[in-house]
């Protein structure tokens, strides 16, 4: 969703976008799940109007970046995957999250902690639980590493 988002900001999508007096409000023009919803309606539209070779072409063109660097990092652009594997490697038990919300319901706070072999690894923040538990896992995946 991440990458998505940040090629809609780089097209400034944001700004393009029809939106309601409350995600107005709470700034949804820079939202990560908004600006990759509307990244992918870009891209439908791109493929309705000019068919699949263009609309293939247009969106390598544009994630380029983000493939390479998904190639680059393999299992560690997931940090939970990442961490599994580092975790199942070491003969230990899953890793656990524990994982608390706050905020009004349209604009919640995510704050996610990996706890590994017994160790809480500092926490993660995010807009939604996974991504809170994504950066958890991936601080908990760097600590491990540089063991």
């Amino acid at each position: 969703m991440r990458a998505l988002a940040s090629i809609a900001r780089e097209l400034e999508l944001g700004s393009a976008l029809k939106i309601g007096k409350g995600e107005e409000v709470t700034g949804g023009r820079d939202k990560n799940s908004i600006l990759a919803d509307a990244f992918e309606a870009l891209v439908g539209a791109i493929y309705l109007d000019h068919g699949f070779d263009v609309s293939a072409e247009i969106i390598l063109r544009l994630m380029k970046s983000a493939i390479e660097e998904a190639v680059t990092r393999g299992a560690g652009l997931d940090g939970k995957t990442a961490l599994q594997e580092i975790v199942a490697a070491s003969g230990w038990s899953p890793p656990e999250y524990k994982v608390s919300e706050s905020g009004p319901d349209h604009d919640k706070d995510f704050v996610a902690y990996a706890i590994v072999n017994g160790i809480t690894y500092p926490q993660g923040h995010g807009k939604s639980k996974r991504e809170a538990e994504q950066v958890a896992a991936r601080i908990a995946f760097e600590a491990l590493s540089n063991k």
